[in-house]
């Protein structure tokens, strides 16, 4: 953690995982965490959705859509959030400058492809990275983004360029900040913390869509098993390259998600003390090395190292097994009294 000028850099695996503990803590939420504000927010997900592909692949996500983690977690939180987009870039810049002109760290939705800080192996066209714009300082932006292990900095050029950029999910200049925060009591956190897990557990179980929630890995499975002979060899390996690609580069690497919610539920089974949660931890956390070990698997049929159908097989056959440990945890954790 870095503090510049009263604000408070975290570094964390997700970056709205991280906007939204930046600007929690500095609103008073010191004990907020990456793990709680993402269960909080009901961040766990599985979806692969049949009519839709991104990038010529399989559209696929594991987790919850943009911008609803932090929205579902400030609600539970009580927390009021400003929330505004804009069609011309002038007016976006002015209103950003009117917020750190008061002191108020002000959240934004940007483009990765034009951020001139990251590393050019990592910029690729998706429209909804999030960082915190913290300050100004001889006309240079101060910029805290989560995924940096530093606080770093752009001109009013470079950051109209990413909170503008074209395509999917354009950000239209979004920027968000919480207003009129009181901090939650421990009686609230704890009910939040209960109305959350019960949500999550209805997502990931009661969606009546066999491609969304856990049941969605075994959907993906049975789409793996019949890639090779219903589109060929080629396809197949760019669609498996596709799943890891949003897995590993949007997912916060092989299953991160899932370890991720596992510390959630560490953290949430202290706060209640309920010991049940610790073990729901350890299955969670059983799916995630059961998607980092098919991440490695896909990565070598990708790369042309294998590519019978056996190989195949036996990724699906681990999608079946997530989806088995998954299905089985979140029904238990849907039927709990507390």
């Amino acid at each position: 953690m870095e503090r510049t000028k009263g604000f408070e850099h975290t570094q964390t695996a997700h970056c709205e995982n991280g906007v939204a503990v930046g600007l929690f803590r500095h609103q008073g939420y010191d004990y907020m965490s990456e793990p709680l504000v993402f269960g909080l927010g009901v961040g766990l997900f599985y979806i692969h959705v049949p009519f839709m592909k991104i990038n010529n692949g399989p559209a696929i996500s594991f987790r919850t859509m943009p911008g609803e983690i932090f929205r579902r977690g400030a609600k539970a939180l009580g927390i009021e959030v400003v929330r505004k987009k804009f069609s011309d870039p002038s007016k976006a810049q002015a209103l950003l400058d009117e917020k750190l002109s008061s002191g108020i760290p002000v959240g934004c939705q940007v483009g990765v492809f034009h951020l001139a800080y990251f590393p050019k192996e990592y910029r690729f066209h998706f429209n909804a990275h999030n960082i915190i714009v913290y300050g100004k300082k001889d006309q240079q932006y101060l910029i805290s983004d989560p995924v940096m292990e530093t606080v770093t900095s752009l001109n009013a050029a470079q950051l109209e360029d990413v909170r503008f950029a074209r395509g999917p999910l354009a950000p239209k200049g979004h920027l968000y900040y919480p207003v009129n925060v009181q901090v939650a009591s421990d009686e609230q956190l704890r009910k939040a913390i209960k109305i959350a897990l019960h949500k999550n557990a209805w997502w990931m179980t009661r969606v009546p869509f066999s491609f969304i929630g856990s049941s969605g890995f075994k959907y993906t499975a049975n789409r793996i098993r019949k890639w090779p002979k219903k589109i060929g060899l080629h396809e197949s390996r760019l669609n498996l390259g596709q799943i890891v690609r949003m897995q590993e580069e949007i997912g916060t690497g092989g299953g991160g998600f899932r370890f991720i919610y596992a510390a959630f539920l560490e953290q949430a089974a202290a706060i209640l003390q309920d010991d049940r949660l610790a073990g729901f931890s350890e299955q969670i956390t059983k799916s995630g090395d059961l998607l980092r070990a098919s991440a490695v698997k896909m990565a070598a049929i990708y790369k042309g190292r294998n590519s019978e159908q056996m190989y195949f097989n036996e990724i699906a056959d681990g999608f079946d097994e997530i989806a088995a440990v998954e299905l089985e945890t979140f029904k238990k954790m849907y039927k709990m009294k507390f």
